[in-house]
């Protein structure tokens, strides 16, 4: 059986590719922005002293990480209308995609926190600064500089994982790419255009982190 390849048929879609890759970006950046909120507010309550707080953040964490990201989409999308809560769509892509990087990114920003010496935080305190203080002015760069590379990896993989939402109808690429499919019956070849496409997304931003690492938080060689 042969097959012969017709990317010309997927001409006349092309702005409906660069559409999906506009709402690819936006639902990630949205989802970013949040899950990494999310995600500083998870430390602090895993960090509190109050017994309640450290166990929600902890089993939130564990429930996130350790279960499909795919059944989390599913349960919130489907599940939660059952207790009276229907979300859109993309709400629940937003919603979904935001607590799954808040688990993961709150366990990359506890490490680069307990990463900083503690004399750093006496050396705080000892020069009458607050805790908001030390935080902002001796702990805040170098924590940065340790979870920099984890915290970019997880935003380039939660741009890949945007793709997975696609199984509730919220709108990105490949919710894009199978319109487009349905139009044109070229499956094979709209899928390696949104393959190529979200490699092209993935290396363009990989090559931007690399460059802010280096800008920002590399020391340069004497």
């Amino acid at each position: 059986m042969t097959y012969t390849f017709d990317f010309s048929v997927l001409l006349p879609h092309w702005e409906q590719f660069a559409q999906g890759c506009l709402l690819t970006l936006r639902l990630s950046a949205i989802s970013v922005l949040v899950g990494l909120a999310v995600g500083l507010v998870t430390v602090l309550g895993k960090r509190s002293s109050n017994a309640a707080l450290n166990w929600i953040a902890q089993s939130y964490i564990e429930l996130t990480r350790n279960t499909p990201f795919l059944v989390q989409v599913l349960f919130i999308f489907f599940g939660l209308p059952s207790l009276g809560v229907s979300l859109t769509p993309n709400t629940a892509a937003v919603l979904a995609l935001s607590l799954n990087l808040g688990a993961f990114s709150a366990e990359i920003i506890r490490t680069g926190i307990e990463s900083v010496p503690r004399g750093q935080f006496e050396a705080g305190a000892a020069l009458g600064l607050s805790r908001f203080q030390t935080f902002r002015h001796i702990v805040l760069k170098p924590a940065l500089r340790t979870i920099y590379p984890s915290l970019a990896g997880q935003f380039v993989m939660l741009l890949l994982t945007t793709s997975i939402v696609s199984s509730i109808s919220a709108e990105e690429l490949t919710s894009v790419a199978q319109n487009i499919d349905s139009l044109t019956f070229r499956s094979f070849e709209v899928y390696i255009v949104a393959a190529v496409l979200y490699l092209a997304m993935s290396l363009l931003f990989s090559t931007a982190f690399k460059a802010i690492d280096r800008l920002f938080f590399t020391y340069p060689m004497k």
